[in-house]
């Protein structure tokens, strides 16, 4: 296993463990993981998003934290969250991020999941510029998880 997937795994399972919300001092869990206090940092900025349902908040300096809040959304209020934070362009990672944490919540079924994969996809991008992927992207994401929204209520 990664260390960023232990590291990542760590604090899934404390999360989990203490009702979705800690605090944690990067230093002392970088030396709980043995590992440095930068790939902490690593993590919660690449799978402790906004996007991915989460809020981090942070203090620097001697007695510094970071605090990481598992936001709590229905359906409806997620969905339209989402349309309103994705912004102009979209890779196809950041997509299948937000997917799965949409299905892990019950909010969307695992086909909903796989039909927006198969269209948000690479290949069917071929032949357009990087730019223009990314915001084709990001328009029929938006479209697909408004429809959703609708289709929930």
């Amino acid at each position: 296993m990664k260390i960023t997937d232990m590291i990542a795994k760590e604090l899934l399972d404390m999360l989990e463990q203490d009702g979705g919300q800690i605090q944690i001092k990067r230093n002392e869990l970088a030396s709980q993981l043995g590992c440095v206090p930068s790939q902490i940092n690593y993590v919660i900025t690449s799978r402790f998003t906004q996007e991915q349902g989460y809020r981090v908040e942070s203090r620097r300096g001697g007695g510094g934290y970071i605090r990481i809040i598992k936001l709590h959304y229905g359906g409806h209020e997620t969905l339209f969250h989402l349309i309103n934070t994705i912004g102009e362009s979209i890779d196809l990672a950041s997509c299948r991020s937000i997917l799965q944490n949409l299905h892990y919540d019950k909010i969307l079924s695992t086909q909903q999941c796989r039909l927006m994969m198969a269209v948000l996809a690479d290949q069917n991008f071929k032949g357009l510029p990087e730019t223009a992927k990314g915001r084709l992207r990001a328009n029929l994401f938006r479209s697909m998880l408004a429809a959703a929204a609708q289709n929930d209520g």
